[in-house]
This record gives structure tokens, sequence and C-alpha cells, in this order.
């Protein structure tokens, strides 16, 4: 879902419109503020660096949340109105990342046993500039991918992959189970 904000950014729609179609497409969660939190992103990155063997719980993940400051729960639609008031705020971060030939994007970052989930400015020939649409990127950087990092990148939200991947861990907990 991120991804997808992100890049339409880069071509100068709203914050709060981007977010509308999404939700209206089915690509975010049921209710936007979880994907807005950033609670998702942190999720799945505790998920992989637990598989790595890290020995790390939800609060050793730094998290920027998108959501705007005060914001009290609600429905999807009122989250929509409540994002129109930030629309010139994302206007300008992203002009500014422009102005220095950078773009935002939405990272999970695992490095040296930190964890962190933010906004970042990236160069446009990044792997994570470079994904299209709702494309999600790994980038792996290694002593042995260290001058040039491991991308793994494919499509990241909507109901096909979602329901793959659940297919996927059936079937790997079905082999699995005694």
């Amino acid at each position: 879902t991120l991804a997808y904000v992100f890049n339409s950014l880069d071509v100068g729609e709203s914050f709060s419109s981007i977010l509308e179609r999404a939700h209206a497409n089915g690509w975010t969660e049921p209710d936007p503020a979880d994907d807005l939190s950033g609670e998702d992103v942190a999720r799945k990155l505790l998920i992989l660096a637990r598989e790595l063997g890290l020995a790390v719980e939800r609060n050793d993940i730094k998290v920027e949340s998108l959501l705007p400051a005060g914001l009290q729960p609600g429905t999807p639609e009122a989250l929509f109105g409540e994002l129109r008031k930030v629309d010139n705020e994302w206007k300008a971060r992203v002009e500014e990342a422009a102005r220095r030939g950078k773009r935002l994007r939405y990272i999970a970052r695992l490095e040296d046993g930190r964890l962190d989930v933010s906004v970042q400015s990236v160069s446009s020939d990044s792997p994570f500039a470079k994904a299209p649409g709702r494309g999600n990127v790994v980038v792996f950087t290694t002593d042995r991918y260290n001058d040039e990092p491991l991308v793994v990148q494919g499509p990241g939200a909507g109901l096909g992959v979602t329901a793959g991947g659940l297919l996927a861990d059936l079937i790997y907990s079905a082999e699995i189970m005694p």
C-alpha cells in the first residue's frame, strides 16, 4: 500500500486521494490507519528479523507513523477527511525531496541489529525509487553483496498476492506438521 502511495506522490497526486483510491481498490488494510501507523510494515520487519535469527520484539522497532498527530479512531471516510488537512505538508515534502534529486519512500530497515521503519529520501536510481506501482522491494546489502546489493522485488498489495501468500503458508504448515 505505502509503495503505491509514495509512487503516486511522485506524480503530484494528493496524499488523501491516493489513500482513498487504494482503499476503494482493496489495497489497504480494512482500516487504512493500520497502514499509515506503520504497524503493518513493522510486523513484517519483525517477522523477517526473527526469521534471520534475531531475538527482537515489536518495541525494538522505531516506527514513524504517517497519521496526523492527535488523530482519533474512526471510519475510513473520517480518516480521509483528516488526511486532506495534511495534503499540502506532503506536497511540500515531496517537492523538497525532488529539488534535491530524491524521492520519498517508506522503508523498513534492518541494519547492524537496529530496526527502523520511516520515510526516507532516496536517489532516483535507488531500487526503492524504481519499483513500479504497488511493488515491494527488498534490498540485501551483505559482505558479498556490498558494492552491488541483491534486489528482490514483486507485487506487494492486493487480494491475489495476499491469497497466494496465505496458500503458501498453509502448504508449508501442512508439510511440517507431524
